[in-house]
Order: C-alpha cells, then structure tokens, then sequence
C-alpha cells in the first residue's frame, strides 16, 4: 500500500475556500515514515499568510455566527455522512504520511468523526438555563462564540485530533484557523474538499501550514480569541505562557508518562494483550499509550505476566497490514527512542524484547523501523522510566507493595493517564482513588474518554497546560463565553392585570415577605 510510486501532491494553504500558495513560495518535504520517499511538499508560511486566513476567518464570523446552531450543526451532518463514505479513502492517506497500520488509521477516522456526532448534537446540549431567582426577577444565559480560534494539531493523529477541536468550534459559532503538523499535511489538505461538498462558507474553515514562525503569529494576532495546541509538553508550556500573556484562552496539552499497574489477581491472558496494544499500538506513539508496567507481589505471579506480554510483543511483525506496527513517523524520532534503550542498558537494565532487530530486518525497505521493546529495570530512577519516549519502549519494574506502586506513579511529572489490572473491585477503586492522572483505566489500557466526557490531562502537571479540556462538554465551555442576563419587567398597571389578583400573595411574589421583611438579597432598583 505505501510502497505505491504515486505523484508528489504540492499542498497549499487553504483561505477563504481557495487553495493559496505561502508568499514565500517555500516549501518542506513530506516523506513516508515507512520508505523515507517524498510524497508532497507543504508551505512554509510566515505571518503575512497567517494574517490573511485569520482576516477571512473574521469576515466570516458574523454571519456564520448569525446563523441558529441548528443551521450550523446540519451542515456538519452533511459533513458526517460525507467522512463515513470516504472514511477508507482518509485512512490510506494516514497510512501513507503517517506510517500506522490500516487498522489503527480507520480508527483515527472512526473516533474522528465520533466527535463530530457529537458536536452535531449541540442544538439540545448548549441550551442556556432560565430560572425566576426571586420575585418578578428571572435569570437567564446563553452561550456566544468567542470569534476567531486556532487549533494546532499534532502528527500523530492526522484526522482524529484536528476532529477533536474543529466541529465542536464551529457549530458553537466560531470561524477557526487550523495549522496541521508540517509533518502530516495530506490527510487534512485532502479534507477540505468534504468542507465544500458538506457547505461550509468560504472563511469559516482554514488550515495555514508551517512551522513555529506561523505558529507564533497565529498565537499573537490580535483577532484570534483561543488557541489549542496538542503537542510536547515544553512546547505546550511555551504556547500557555504565550496566550496567557496576551490574556487569551489557550487549552495546552502536553505530554505524558502513563503507568499500568498489575496486581497478581488480574486475569493474565486478557492483561497481557491490553498492554501490548496499549504500549505498542500506532508504534506508542500516542499521549495515552504505556509507558511504565508496575508489576506488583509475588515473582512467580508477576512473571507470569510479564511473559505473556513478551510473547505476545514479539509475534508483532512490520508493516502497515492490520496487525502489524508501522514505523515511527521520522529519524529525529527513532534516533530518540534507540538512545532511551541503549541508555538503559548501559544503566544495567534488561532488554526483554529488542526491537532494535527491525533495523536491520527493514533495512532494504528505507523509513524509520523499531519494532516492540520491553526493558526490565533494577532502578526506578533510570531515564526510560521517568522521562516521555514516545515510541514502542515499555518499562517494567517490580514492586513489592501497592504503596511503593503508587508512589512511583505519583512521583512523575506528568498526570494524563494511569490504569490497573485487577479482577477485584475494591482494589480497582483504591488505586483509582490515588492515581495522580486525569484520564484513569480499570483493565483498559488506553483509557480514553468518550464523548460526552471530555479529554484532557491533570492541572498542574507537564501533560496540562491552560483552560478547560479539548473534547466534549470541556469544549463547549472552551470555545464559547456564557452570557448571564437578569431580567424584571415593571408590573402592568391594568385592570385585566389586578382583577381577582390576591394583593396580598402579589407582594409577597415581588419581593415583600408575608413578615413584612424584604428581600435582602435582591438589589434591583435599590441603594
């Protein structure tokens, strides 16, 4: 599938419905992870392209958020069946830039456009309340789009992730500017023409490409109103404190070291298959995937485990065929996972599964290839066990206690994910009760939430920086102000009004209280 001689695509920036080249007329390469051949190039934008897609954005804010949220969310309908029809043609594409097995990029469409179901349902979910608060006073809000926003988006889910941020942002009333990974622009580029067909305006939808220097202005400009980003956590943090310094809203997330602890009762067969899809699927490199396996109590048991999971790791073969693991997406990032597995051996750890073997065994097929690597450790500061690889490395460490297991999980920086492995309700419910993670999984290995619940990673760690979450009812409140409006309405003075009225019960209802006292809460029209 990806080894197919197809022509270079030349992607543009895509404004105001139309496909634009960068001003400078320079453009990166794209290569496929798993052959290292071009397979596009895409633009290098500066902040002149960056001011002329947030500037249609802005011309088309009006209007798009004149429009009901019915309106809004039946053009995205449209868009759902749209994706659904074409959801193969997307996964080949993510298979091409993005190196991941089939399986897995049907599924980065699939939980894509699981999103966008959702967001087709904010006509019945971001209903303001109304409520009388005392007397004649009502109180009522709404929720207004924002304006402008921005989404920056990662490599590694080339749909999935810009599908986290987009639909929900603008069926809540915005116009949004989107800057793809430079790294995996195909798969979006490529989306735009279901924009179309789905009927979207001109300007309400835009992508600008690049690198930190489109990034940046996109942050700076003074239209746009919130930012999410999905990346590193140091960039992350770069991108909080930048927003943050010119008081936009901004949801950063980060990075993540997500720790699965196994207690001896957990059943070994169905364990030993969620960890290695856990750590292993789309080759670990996905925010929520293992990192660290806590194998708690007796040797006899944990090892039994730990057996079950090399074995199952080892049958793992290359490729992009379902059920097998592609390769990591470029040679900065193989070079950082082999440099965590040849550190931990100089540190005295054992390597129980060395991927380092597909190097070889790929060698005449070009791209970046490391298959599935377990590594035993004797010290639990070592680097691979503290430190985010992001790659197919699983850590393992045996502890003695559930204490020791919990301190070790606690002790790390980030906070986006942990699990357990139990057949024990209570104990399930003890760690979950202790882990120091936002997103918590009970025999669920990549514990993801589904709409309605909302992803993101635990404040104040390296996995969460900014406001709110990115998906579900956490974006609702991200991408859109609410609006309060207290209400009384004077009295009619005429007679079909009082006839028959009890004067008495009129007054209390108005704020006079049957005792004579006022209602001290009520300020309206009182000094």
């Amino acid at each position: 599938m990806t080894d197919d001689p197809l022509p270079q695509t030349i992607i543009h920036n895509y404004i105001h419905g139309q496909h634009v080249p960068p001003t400078t007329k320079q453009y990166l390469p794209v290569l496929n992870p798993t052959t290292s051949t071009p397979l596009a190039t895409v633009p290098l934008s500066t902040s002149t392209d960056v001011t002329t897609a947030i500037h249609a954005a802005h011309a088309a804010f009006p209007a798009w958020s004149g429009r009901t949220v019915k309106s809004r969310a039946g053009i995205l309908h449209r868009f759902h069946a749209l994706l659904r029809q074409h959801a193969h043609e997307f996964a080949e594409c993510i298979v091409r830039e993005n190196g991941k097995n089939i399986t897995e990029a049907l599924a980065d469409v699939a939980k894509g456009n699981e999103t966008v179901e959702y967001a087709c349902s904010l006509p019945q979910l971001m209903q303001g309340k109304i409520d009388r608060v005392s007397g004649e006073v009502s109180c009522r809000d709404r929720r207004d789009a924002l304006g402008v926003v921005v989404s920056v988006v990662p490599f590694n889910f080339p749909l999935m992730v810009p599908l986290w941020t987009l639909p929900i942002a603008v069926v809540t009333g915005n116009t949004i500017v989107l800057k793809p990974s430079e790294k995996v622009p195909m798969t979006m580029n490529k989306l735009t023409t279901l924009f179309e067909q789905a009927g979207f305006p001109p300007g309400v939808i835009n992508l600008v490409h690049g690198t930190s220097e489109a990034v940046e202005a996109l942050i700076d400009h003074p239209l746009v109103q919130a930012v999410t980003f999905v990346g590193s956590s140091p960039i992350a943090r770069l991108v909080s404190e930048r927003c943050h310094a010119l008081h936009k809203r901004c949801i950063a997330l980060g990075g993540a070291k997500n720790h699965l602890v196994a207690l001896p009762d957990c059943h070994v067969e169905s364990a030993a298959a969620d960890i290695v899809v856990s750590y292993a699927g789309c080759a670990g490199q996905r925010c929520m995937a293992a990192s660290v396996l806590l194998v708690v109590g007796g040797k006899e048991s944990s090892e039994a485990l730990v057996r079950a999971v090399v074995e199952k790791a080892s049958r793992i073969e290359p490729g992009t065929e379902p059920g097998k693991m592609g390769a990591v997406i470029d040679g900065a990032s193989h070079a950082k996972i082999l440099g965590y597995i040849e550190q931990s051996e100089r540190d005295g750890a054992e390597i129980l599964l060395d991927g380092r073997s597909w190097i070889e065994k790929m060698a005449g097929r070009g791209g970046n290839w490391i298959g599935p690597t377990i590594i035993r450790h004797r010290n639990k500061m070592d680097r691979a066990m503290r430190e985010e690889i992001f790659g197919p490395v699983l850590s393992v460490y045996h502890v003695d206690t559930w204490q020791e297991a919990i301190e070790i999980e606690n002790s790390n920086p980030f906070g986006n994910a942990a699990a357990i492995y139990t057949t024990n309700g209570g104990s399930a419910e003890w760690f979950c009760s202790r882990f120091r993670a936002a997103m918590l999984g009970v025999n669920i290995g990549i514990p993801v939430p589904r709409e309605p619940f909302s992803f993101g990673g635990l404040y104040g760690t390296k996995s969460k920086y900014g406001d709110m979450d990115i998906t579900g009812d956490g974006a609702i409140e991200f991408f859109t102000n609410r609006i309060k409006i207290t209400t009384k309405w004077p009295a009619p003075s005429a007679p079909e009004y009082t006839v028959g009225v009890d004067q008495e019960q009129h007054q209390q209802e108005v704020g006079v209280m049957q005792n004579g006292g006022t209602d001290h809460a009520n300020f309206a029209g009182r000094m």
